[in-house]
């Protein structure tokens, strides 16, 4: 009596495995593409940061700090994180964990901004996709690596597979809610003057919600950042491969190292766009 009853037990394991092994039966084609497409994307970011000589990518991350901080200190500043992150020998790592946040970020906006368009125009899709973004949103980060392991094994591309999952979120939803708190009276003077539903949503609607979409980037950024650390479990190169093996093997030093050169990439990462967010926001008032 003090046991669980078996019968109320639900196989729900043996259900997703079941669900799984025909999705790969039946589509193992699509996932194939999709996974060539990511890795495509990936790898050329990834060559791209790598050839670029180390004191181009300072000077350049410590031009768009000066330019859009707007501090005399910030550009020297964060270039000197970034030059702090080569000293401990972790460059071409660094520019690894770059490539996989870039790429991450880069299909997280192109398919959530859509996805919060199409919620700000559609009350019935935004009430369907609201309850799946909370789960998204309140998931454990490691649950997002079970099914891309499942769907691509291990490598890069399950790492931005589930990355993109656990970023996309915050766009959608700051997307959807800047357009949304655009004025009804500034959308109905545009109605009034004969613009079409196309242009009012890309005349009006949009070049007013930028500061609401530009915060969305930003915080996307920063959870694909946060993310990648963790894709380091599944194959992931980089940064977060650092820390886990620093873990593993009880190198103090070693995980300092990497752990520190990951906040230095974030501060960076989050001072830039967070100023671009406030430079759209003053500019949009």
């Amino acid at each position: 009596m003090l046991e669980f009853p078996e019968f109320f037990q639900i196989p729900l394991a043996e259900w997703t495995d079941a669900f799984v092994n025909w999705l790969l039966t039946n589509f193992s084609a699509v996932f194939d593409a999709v996974g060539g497409a990511i890795l495509a994307v990936l790898v050329n970011i990834e060559r791209f940061l790598l050839w670029l000589p180390w004191f181009v990518v300072v000077l350049f991350v410590g031009l768009v700090a000066w330019r859009t901080i707007r501090l005399w200190w910030a550009g020297p500043l964060l270039a000197a994180f970034l030059l702090l992150v080569g000293s401990f020998g972790y460059w071409d790592l660094a520019m690894m964990t770059l490539a996989i946040v870039i790429a991450s970020v880069i299909i997280s906006l192109s398919l959530g901004i859509p996805i919060g368009i199409i919620m700000a125009r559609s009350n019935i899709f935004e009430s369907i996709l609201r309850p799946v973004l909370d789960a998204m949103q309140t998931m454990p980060s490691f649950v997002y690596l079970v099914p891309a392991l499942m769907l691509f094994g291990l490598g890069k591309v399950p790492a931005v597979f589930a990355t993109i999952i656990y970023a996309m979120p915050p766009v959608i939803r700051l997307t959807n809610v800047g357009i949304r708190q655009v004025s009804a009276s500034v959308v109905e003077a545009a109605r009034a003057f004969g613009s079409s539903s196309r242009q009012i949503l890309f005349e009006v609607q949009l070049p007013l919600a930028i500061p609401s979409i530009m915060v969305g980037i930003n915080q996307t950024t920063m959870m694909a950042l946060a993310m990648v650390v963790i894709a380091s479990m599944i194959g992931a190169r980089g940064l977060g491969l650092e820390v886990l093996l620093a873990i593993n093997r009880i190198e103090v030093g070693r995980g300092l190292e990497a752990g520190i050169s990951i906040v230095l990439l974030a501060i960076i990462i989050d001072r830039v766009t967070n100023a671009l967010a406030s430079r759209q926001q003053y500019e949009t008032h």
